[in-house]
């Protein structure tokens, strides 16, 4: 359990993106998708240098564009949502197709699918070139609370172990030739579900217990990812940095 902690979003490589700085990507990202967010939604034209944008860094980490595209089914709420917007938006409409379209609604529709498809692949990418144990150490040198980053560094490492018990015990009741599907049989969910949180209890009280005989004092160790530099942060910064200029000339076109 003390080894590194992947994510099934996670795409091993040694690209230049790879070896950054968690701390570096973590504000790019954030920095990168406010940017995108307070771009003017008539700048057509902005959205398409975004998408070049993330497409450039895609391709710098190494990461195919294919693998990026089958995690997009985490935009499919959003998608349902906007495509709703047209047909009950208000304001002036407009036939098409013979539909009665809002075009307050087409706007709004545009709006959620353009910012939140270049937002999400932007967020893919690091979630991509960043295990786990980096994010942590990331939001760690970020100055994230420290509970935050204790919880979850316990919840990622012990995600697993849950996993498997969960996986034991519902082999063992189906050994027993009873596979609680039905709704009269809930009784047996329950009751798994119940010895499986007193299980997890139990074992976080005896893996905390082990960690304080051991000098833990509230600080998880840093497990050596690569430090920021200047030259790592205007590295890291660069994508961002291009998307504010993009943003600016998209808001002065405007006016």
């Amino acid at each position: 359990m003390t080894g590194p902690h992947g994510h099934s979003l996670y795409f091993h490589g040694h690209s230049p993106i790879h070896r950054l700085a968690p701390e570096t990507k973590l504000v790019a990202q954030l920095s990168f998708v406010l940017i995108v967010v307070a771009t003017p939604r008539e700048a057509f034209w902005a959205f398409g240098l975004y998408a070049l944008i993330v497409s450039a860094v895609c391709a710098t980490a190494g990461v195919p564009a294919a693998y990026l595209l089958k995690r997009l089914v985490f935009e499919v709420p959003f998608v349902a949502f906007a495509l709703l917007l047209p047909f009950f938006g208000g304001g002036e409409r407009v036939d098409a197709l013979g539909m009665s379209l809002s075009i307050e609604g087409l706007w709004g529709a545009w709006n959620i699918l353009a910012k939140a498809t270049i937002g999400l692949m932007a967020s893919m990418v690091v979630a991509s070139t960043t295990t786990m144990a980096e994010f942590l150490i990331g939001f760690d040198r970020l100055h994230v609370p420290r509970a935050f980053t204790s919880i979850a560094s316990f919840m990622v490492r012990y995600m697993d172990v849950i996993a498997d018990e969960t996986r034991r015990m519902r082999i063992a009741r189906l050994s027993r030739a009873y596979d609680a599907r039905w709704l009269w049989q809930a009784k047996a969910i329950g009751q798994t579900a119940g010895a499986l949180f007193i299980r997890s209890f139990e074992r976080g009280e005896r893996v905390y217990l082990a960690m304080v005989s051991r000098g833990y004092v509230g600080l998880m160790p840093d497990l050596g990812a690569e430090r920021a530099t200047g030259r790592t942060w205007a590295w890291a910064l660069s994508a961002p940095l291009a998307a504010a200029v993009v943003c600016v000339l998209a808001w002065a076109v405007q006016r």
